[in-house]
C-alpha cells in the first residue's frame, strides 16, 4: 500500500509537470529560426499528390462560360469533384492519358495539357485550378482551423479575418507562421501586427498549407496553468481522502 508521503511525492511530480508553458510552438531564440523571402513567383501555388483539379478543356477559347456549362462539345468540365493527382504526380486525361503535373504551377500544368491536346484540337485552351488549397490557423483566435484560399494568395490580415480576429488574449506583436520549404524542410517567420514600419510585403503574404499560429499573453498562460494545478490538487485530495479517514481513525 502506498503511503502518504508517497502520495505527496507523486503530487509535486504532477504539480511541476503542470506547470508548463501553453505555448504550441517554442524555438530557443530568433537565431534559430528560418527566414523565408515571399514573392510573387514563391506564392504561386505548385501542384501537390492528392490535389483534386478542376480542369476545362475549352474548344475555342471564345467559348463562353455556358457552353462549357452544357457540355457542347469537347469544352467542358472533365470532373466537377476535380481529377485527382495520383501519388506519382499524374492526372489521366481523355484521348493524351496520363499528364506529370506535380511541381507545376497552374499555369504550367494548363500549357503542357494545352500542348499534348493539340495533336487532337485546332486551338485548345485549357483552365487548370487546383480545388484544395488551403492554410491553418491556430491558437487565440475566435475560430480556429482550416482556411480555404480560393485565389492565388492569402494576406494575414485575410486569414485572421477568416478565423474570426484576434481573442482578447491574443499575442498580436509575435505572431508565428510556418511554411514548407523543399520536400523536407519547415522555415518559420514572425510577424508583428501592431508595428507598421516593420511590416512588408514579403512579411503578410501566405501560401497555401501555411501554418498560423497567434500565441496566448503571459495572463492566459497563468490562468490555464493555475487552473491545471487547481485540477491536480483536487484529484489528489480526492484520492488522499479515503488514507487520511483511515489514519484518523487509527489514532
Amino acid at each position: 500500500m502506498l503511503t502518504f508521503k508517497k502520495f505527496l511525492v507523486i503530487a509535486l511530480t504532477l504539480l511541476l509537470s503542470a506547470c508548463t508553458s501553453t505555448k504550441m510552438l517554442q524555438t530557443q531564440g530568433d537565431q534559430q529560426s528560418q527566414y523565408i523571402n515571399t514573392s510573387a513567383a514563391s506564392i504561386e501555388y505548385r501542384i501537390q499528390p492528392q490535389d483534386r483539379l478542376q480542369v476545362v478543356i475549352y474548344n475555342d477559347p471564345q467559348q463562353s462560360a455556358a457552353a462549357i456549362v452544357q457540355g457542347q462539345g469537347l469544352a467542358q468540365t472533365l470532373n466537377k469533384k476535380g481529377i485527382l493527382v495520383d501519388a506519382s504526380g499524374n492526372i489521366s486525361m481523355p484521348l493524351i492519358g496520363r499528364v506529370h503535373v506535380a511541381g507545376l504551377t497552374q499555369s504550367q500544368a494548363a500549357k503542357k495539357i494545352e500542348r499534348r491536346y493539340r495533336k487532337y484540337i485546332k486551338t485548345p485552351s485549357v483552365y487548370v485550378e487546383a480545388m484544395n488549397k488551403r492554410l491553418f490557423v491556430l491558437g487565440e483566435v475566435k475560430k480556429p482551423g482550416v482556411v480555404t484560399i480560393d485565389k492565388e494568395k492569402m494576406t494575414l490580415f485575410e486569414a485572421i479575418a477568416h478565423a474570426g480576429g484576434f481573442k482578447d488574449s491574443a499575442v498580436k506583436n509575435n505572431i508565428i507562421i510556418l511554411s514548407k520549404e523543399g520536400s523536407n524542410s519547415l522555415a518559420l517567420r514572425r510577424v508583428d501586427l501592431t508595428n507598421f514600419d516593420t511590416m512588408n510585403y514579403g512579411s503578410l503574404m501566405l501560401r497555401p498549407n501555411d501554418v498560423v499560429y497567434v500565441q496566448p499573453n503571459e495572463w492566459k498562460e497563468f490562468k490555464v496553468n493555475s487552473d491545471n494545478v487547481t485540477s491536480i490538487f483536487k484529484s489528489v485530495g480526492s484520492v488522499l481522502s479515503p488514507f487520511a479517514t483511515i489514519k484518523y481513525l487509527s489514532d
